[in-house]
């Protein structure tokens, strides 16, 4: 059963093309992955499909009804946490619950106790009674994911939760996507961390100037570079590294520098190591370590679109 279906979805901002006529099937009991570049368009598909924004052409449904045709259903069974914190900090916490989970119809005792489970579920219970002005980045996360749960949604869209968090708070909603995956919501995640959607995601879509480049699991998205080999240098003085002087070694494919480490990725048939090297020695900068690394996702997100995925 598909939870979510886009069908040749095209989005214009005058004479931009923002979402380039792509279609998705989500099935339901998925954690999809959304990936891509600043611009490639995810933000703008992700407003379409919450109704915030109207389409040019195609369409959208979830479970088989289509979002135009039949919004309130739609809303009913759409939670949205967005990557802009949306939380009032002149209510306590489980007064905000209260308002969101408000707005999908729920009230009275019902509404009550949806709101107490919703913070239960994040961790901030306890904390029921504060106002969020008094919560770490992280406690405010989590707050946002309670106000985006309470009414129960089929699907969760969650753009960018963990942006700007420590790595506790982190953990604790990656554990909190899983454990909600489990109990029956399918979830659309986006993130720069391509660590966590290595970890979480069942099936991954990468978009890039507002087209689906490429779409599987994270497997089969790694097969699509079986030809790719990465080499990783470690070096001192990194910020004398000319990444276009490397890219014109035969068979580099592409770079990226973090912090003190060259990760370059080369056509695995081509045999170009000792030059990767002697670029490096002959421009003076020492080398402390060379590793050989199986291709990652984010390998994979690199060769396809040439940037990193913040560019």
């Amino acid at each position: 059963m598909y939870i979510l279906r886009i069908s040749e979805l095209l989005k214009k901002f005058g004479d931009v093309v923002a979402v380039d006529n792509i279609s998705l099937d989500i099935e339901a009991g998925q954690i999809f992955g959304l990936l891509g570049p600043n611009g490639a368009g995810k933000s703008t598909a992700i407003n379409i499909i919450c109704g915030l924004i109207a389409s040019n052409k195609g369409t959208v449904t979830i479970l088989d009804n289509d979002i135009n045709k039949n919004r309130h259903f739609a809303k009913q069974n759409t939670g949205i946490v967005p990557q802009d914190i949306a939380i009032y900090e002149d209510l306590t916490a489980i007064e905000n619950v209260r308002f969101f989970a408000g707005l999908y119809g729920l009230k009275g005792t019902e509404l009550n106790s949806r709101a107490r489970e919703a913070l239960e579920f994040v961790g901030l219970l306890d904390k029921a009674n504060e106002f969020p002005k008094k919560f770490s980045g992280g406690m405010k996360r989590r707050l946002n994911i309670a106000c985006a749960i309470a009414h129960r949604p089929k699907l969760i869209i969650m753009d960018e939760p963990t942006v700007g968090i420590d790595p506790q708070s982190r953990n604790h909603i990656l554990q909190s996507v899983k454990k909600l995956n489990e109990m029956g919501s399918t979830i659309i995640y986006t993130s720069h961390y391509m660590e966590e959607v290595e970890e979480i995601c069942t099936k991954v879509a990468i978009m890039d100037h507002g087209k689906v480049i490429a779409e599987g699991t994270v497997d089969e998205l790694k097969s699509i570079i079986t030809d790719t080999g990465t080499v990783w240098v470690t070096v001192d003085h990194v910020d004398r590294v000319r990444e276009e002087k490397l890219k014109s070694i035969n068979g580099v494919q592409s770079i990226q520098i973090e912090e003190s480490i060259v990760k370059v990725n080369s056509v695995r048939d081509v045999n170009n190591l000792d030059k990767v090297i002697l670029y490096f020695t002959s421009e003076g900068i020492p080398i402390r370590n060379v590793e050989s690394k199986v291709p990652d996702l984010e390998t994979v997100f690199l060769t396809l679109t040439g940037r990193k995925l913040r560019d």
